[in-house]
Order: structure tokens, then sequence, then C-alpha cells
């Protein structure tokens, strides 16, 4: 190589290495799934990767066996770069990640987001032998299986909230042992099955199973004291009232009295004149 080439590379080189100093590090991107990243068969899922406004370019990457295969990039100066799957299948489900770049500089990648795909096998079951109303205190035991044999890892999920560190693997029928419950346990509660080789292909969901947590000797005890603040109300009524009268009658005059103080003041007159 001649020696002008040689030198341009080891200037450029330079410049490349003082623009990434300057810069410094690059804070770590975000990534999440919107609505959800638990997408049942067949629907659509928005991925959402959070950078800084003055990233040029944001790329994400699928992870399969310790590797990454690039998806799809998205140009333009943006904070925050969409990334659409229309249709969740075997082939879309896994592991994702994403990074952008800023001048010379690539970030760090994201952490991995798990997209799971669900409704390959039938639902399994979700019961209890139980009542589905408890109090505070106590413990619940949930039963869980599927006709599937192939399926040797559940999971119990509660809707509202991302997930439950309710995690079986082995044979099945099993349980879920849930306590000791609060208020906060109150809600659906659904399974998941899937097959240890596909962790990211899970069956339908179970039928919900609501359960509700409730206090009722608090309850209880607010509805005497609200009884009692109402019979306490009514007595102070009536004693207002009674008073009211008592007060009224001894201020103004009984009618027949004033009917005879004419009487006896002209009686009085004759008394008088005689």
């Amino acid at each position: 190589m001649a020696p002008r080439y040689t030198t341009l590379l080891c200037l450029l080189f330079c410049l490349i290495q003082k623009i990434q100093a300057q810069e410094g590090e690059l804070p770590i991107p975000k990534i999440s799934a919107v609505p959800s990243s638990v997408i049942p068969w067949n629907e659509s899922v928005k991925i959402q990767c959070f950078g800084i406004p003055e990233s040029y370019l944001y790329q994400l990457e699928m992870l399969k066996n310790s590797t990454s295969t690039v998806v799809e990039k998205r140009w333009g100066f943006q904070k925050v770069a969409e990334f659409i799957i229309k249709h969740m299948d075997t082939n879309t489900a896994g592991r994702y990640q994403c990074q952008y770049r800023k001048t010379l500089s690539w970030s760090k990648h994201s952490e991995a987001l798990a997209l799971v795909v669900t409704g390959l096998y039938e639902k399994p079951f979700l019961s209890t032998d139980q009542g589905l109303v408890m109090m505070p205190g106590q413990n619940i035991s949930l039963q869980y299986g599927s006709a599937h044999i192939l399926l040797d890892r559940f999971l119990l999920t509660k809707e509202g909230e991302a997930s439950l560190p309710q995690h079986q693997n082995g044979e099945h029928p099993g349980n879920f042992t849930l306590g000791p419950v609060n208020l906060s346990f109150s809600g659906k509660y659904r399974c998941y099955g899937w097959h240890s080789g596909s962790p990211y292909v899970w069956s339908a969901p179970s039928d919900a199973l609501e359960l509700v947590v409730t206090d009722t000797m608090n309850q209880d005890y607010t509805l005497e004291n609200l009884i009692r603040m109402g019979v306490a109300g009514l007595i102070l009524v009536a004693l207002l009232a009674i008073l009211a009268e008592s007060w009224h009658s001894h201020k103004v005059p009984h009618k027949a009295h004033l009917e005879d103080l004419p009487e006896l003041t002209s009686s009085t007159q004759k008394c008088q004149n005689e």
C-alpha cells in the first residue's frame, strides 16, 4: 500500500477514535412490546426501541443459539423506533434485542425481550377444590393439567400483572399454591403450558378462575358502626324536636289564656266604676 494511503487511513482512524471519545459511552437502549409480550397466534405486536433523539439508525435483532440475526433497520433521527411483527407464529416467537447508532458509534444492546406466541396447543385446565372466596391469611391450592402429554412446563398468571413466580416443571396434573393471601390476591387467574424444548410457544390460556379475598370481619364491624351511627342520629333528631316543641310552648301563650284577658280587664273596670 502506498505511503499516502496509509497516512490517510491512520488519520481517518484517529479521527474516528477522537469522535468516539468525545461522544462518550452511549446510554443503553430499552426494548418493550405493545400491547404485550404474550401474543395470540397469528396476531400482531409492536416492538419499541428507546434510544436518544440524536440517533439516526435503529436495528432490531433476533437471538437464536447464542447468535443474533438482524431482523429490520429503521433510519431517521428519532428517540423511539417501532418495529411491527404482523403475524406471530413459531418462527417469530423468541428473544429480541435492539441497538442504535449515533454518528460513528453503536450503543450497547438492550436487554433481551422474550416474545411468546400462544394457541399452538389446546388450553389446560385450572381448578380448585376449595372455595373461591377466602379470608386473609389462608392458603389455596390450584390444580392444573392438560391432555397434551408433551407439555412439561406450566405457568400461572394473574390478569393485569406481567407474571407470577409460579412456574412448575415435570409431570401433570400438579398444583400451584398461593398464600398466605391478602386483599391484593383477588383477581382472575389463568395458566399456560408448553414444552421445555420450545419455551416461547405456549398453549392457549386456561379458563379464568376468579379468586375473591374479603375481610368479612372488618366489613361486619363497619356495618355495625354504620347502624349505631344511624340510630344515634335518629335519637338526636328526636331530642332536638322535643326541645324545640318545649321551647315554643313556653314562649307563646295558649289561646285560652289570650281569650280570658279581655274579660278580666272588663270586670275590673266595672268594679272600679261602682
